[in-house]
């Protein structure tokens, strides 16, 4: 069982830090509700708050690696230029997806909404955890800030969404392969 160097960074960005990061989102919603709107609000504790602050800056810095990973590591290998006269475009999935017209919609709304939408979650969270930690123990008393916050929690959630949803939809039709392979397993011989 092998894998490629690009493979497996690919995997580290969309399955490692996408997928923790949605899955993260649960704990927000919840911590902030619990915070804000219930009709007995939670009332952390000085620990309990600094727990809870912890998580929104840990969410905010999983977005960060997503999107760094994305940009400065896959993104380059995705628009890799094939040498001229390359009949053979699976290891430039860019190109590959242009060659078709029943696929270039994929990188026409595919790629350009993955690579501008995704930066929207890093930014929001940020603003979200520095927003909790400032105003944290007032936020049951400030409407507004707790209608802002839900509203960028909301927002991240969203572009963690549509750029995981793209992201998965063009490995699909032009993963991003090549680089050393790295042997996982290998195959035992039955004699």
């Amino acid at each position: 069982m092998e894998i490629t160097i690009r493979d497996a960074v690919t995997v580290v960005h969309g399955m490692g830090f996408g997928a923790l990061l949605l899955l993260g989102f649960s704990g927000a919603f919840i911590g902030l509700y619990a915070m804000s709107y219930s009709t007995n609000p939670w009332r952390p504790a000085a620990a309990e708050r600094r727990l809870f602050n912890l998580y929104l800056a840990g969410l905010a810095l999983l977005a960060w690696l997503a999107v760094f990973a994305g940009a400065y590591l896959i993104y380059p290998w995705y628009r890799a230029h094939p040498p001229a006269g390359a009949v053979d475009l699976t290891g430039f999935p860019q190109r590959l997806l242009m060659s078709s017209p029943t696929t270039i919609g994929w990188h026409d709304i595919g790629m350009e909404w993955k690579e501008h939408i995704a930066w929207f979650a890093p930014i929001c969270l940020t603003a979200l955890a520095y927003l909790v930690w400032r105003y944290g123990a007032d936020l049951g008393r400030i409407k507004g800030l707790r209608t802002a916050l839900f509203g960028l929690a909301l927002l991240a959630f969203a572009a963690t969404g549509v750029a995981g949803f793209f992201g998965a939809m063009l490995n699909k039709y032009a993963p991003v392969r090549g680089g050393h392979e790295i042997v996982l397993m290998k195959a035992q011989s039955h004699d």
